[in-house]
């Protein structure tokens, strides 16, 4: 069932359910007062017939000739009046008498002074009367004719009232709710018409800050990551391509050169070392490429455990120095504790390792004396490392665009890189829910901070 649907069925039923009830508590109002208002009259019509008996000393024959000529043309009350010991001194219908008094009905009335209940549709009112100082009951019954009358009007007007009230709420409900789901309509349109070739088309959005607006800015968001995402997909695919091509084809134009003629061995070694260096070169590429996809992974397919953030530090350093031999890296243990749990951080030592390997890597790479200098601070909530160098730099306006894949910055042409490792990094230290900053002064060197949360 369409939402639109469900919300005018929903509207409907709980308009009706209000209205119901309503016009239940209207008509269940207008029979209680029919009810108490003919009681009253009952009792003004047995105390006015009493009157005429007891005090103006009206005949019997006179009053029971005045009851039979106007129950002719009008509702007429039968009135009776008993003594208390049940002897009938006045009927205005004895031959009818639908109250049909009882002795224990009588005892009733003196006793209490007025009893009131329903005989059939009839209602009857019984009233102690005194007259010269002696109780009398009085009874007084008629049917309500008017009154239900009335009721019945008032029924059929409120079954009406309340045909034409659902035909209208449905109506207003579906014309409403089209009404509310038509920009819904429009974004769904919208939506539909966004393919992986036009991600620049947004969702409307309205000045109104309503729920529609709210949702359109928010799958807006959406759509601004991924036309970011499919950007860098194919940044990332020209630029892997690249990456890939110049070194393959660096060695099969060696190679193609080494079999068009004879050559010495001095060609030939020449010729072999520059394929290995190229070899080399798509080996690191490809080891960098899956490092960067593992660290890519959900954090929960990541193996967790707690390690000794100064052995990871050793670990890096010892990897760096042993695949360049001209590197050099130092580390400066300060304010660092030798206990084993205070050290700690929850990580994986492989990822924390080749994140800090490839930070020393750059610095050393971009430093003219191939040296950097690893400072391990220790702090009561996290442990910060500094890795500084003298190297030529990063200009102010790449700092923020060192840690995207494959971005070589101005100075690419001072020393071989494929643009992968800084990246990399960043993104280890992010699993871990640390951090990691630069600051830098071209000619002077950079300094990269990385914090990490102890356990």
């Amino acid at each position: 069932m369409k939402i639109r649907t469900k919300l005018t069925l929903i509207y409907s039923i709980l308009s009706t359910a209000i209205l119901l009830a309503f016009s239940a508590v209207v008509y269940y109002s207008a029979h209680k007062s029919r009810q108490s208002e003919f009681f009253t009259a009952l009792e003004q019509e047995a105390i006015t017939k009493a009157n005429l008996f007891f005090i103006a000393k009206v005949d019997t024959t006179t009053l029971q000739t005045i009851y039979r000529s106007n129950i002719e043309v009008i509702n007429e009350v039968e009135v009776a009046i008993y003594d208390a010991d049940f002897n009938l001194l006045y009927h205005d219908a004895a031959d009818i008498d639908h109250v049909q008094e009882t002795r224990e009905m009588i005892d009733d009335i003196i006793n209490k002074g007025e009893i009131r209940f329903f005989q059939n549709d009839w209602q009857v009112i019984g009233l102690r009367y005194e007259a010269n100082g002696t109780a009398y009951a009085v009874t007084a019954a008629a049917y309500d004719r008017y009154g239900f009358s009335k009721l019945f009007d008032l029924r059929n007007t409120i079954l009406t009232v309340l045909i034409m009230a659902m035909a209208v709420i449905i109506l207003a409900g579906r014309y409403f709710s089209k009404k509310a789901f038509d920009p819904v309509k429009a974004m769904i349109r919208k939506a539909e018409s966004i393919t992986a070739s036009n991600l620049d088309l947004r969702l409307p959005s309205t000045e109104n800050r309503d729920e529609l607006s709210q949702m359109a800015d928010t799958f807006n968001k959406m759509l601004n990551r991924l036309e970011d995402s499919f950007n860098s997909q194919k940044e990332f695919v020209s630029n892997i391509s690249h990456e890939l091509r110049t070194p393959l084809a660096a060695m099969t134009t060696e190679l193609d050169l080494a079999i068009q003629k004879e050559r010495s061995v001095s060609e030939y070694q020449k010729i072999i070392k520059n394929a290995l260096f190229d070899s080399k070169r798509l080996a690191a590429l490809s080891n960098n490429l899956l490092d960067l996809a593992k660290a890519g992974y959900d954090p929960q397919e990541i193996s967790y455990k707690a390690i000794r953030m100064d052995e990871v530090l050793l670990d890096a350093m010892q990897t760096v120095m042993k695949h360049h031999p001209g590197y050099a890296v130092n580390i400066h243990f300060e304010d660092f504790e030798e206990n084993d749990e205070a050290a700690e951080v929850f990580g994986n030592e492989y990822l924390l390792k080749t994140a800090f390997t490839k930070i020393m890597e750059n610095g050393c790479k971009f430093s003219p004396d191939n040296r950097c200098e690893t400072f391990i601070h220790q702090f009561k909530k996290d442990i910060t490392i500094t890795i500084k160098d003298n190297g030529i730099g990063i200009p102010e306006d790449e700092i923020t665009e060192i840690f995207q894949p494959f971005f070589r910055g101005s100075n690419r042409s001072y020393t071989e890189g494929n643009g992968i490792g800084l990246p990399l990094a960043h993104k280890i230290i992010s699993l871990h829910k640390g951090s990691i900053s630069v600051t830098s002064e071209t000619g002077k060197g950079t300094t990269f901070v990385v914090t990490i949360p102890v356990i």
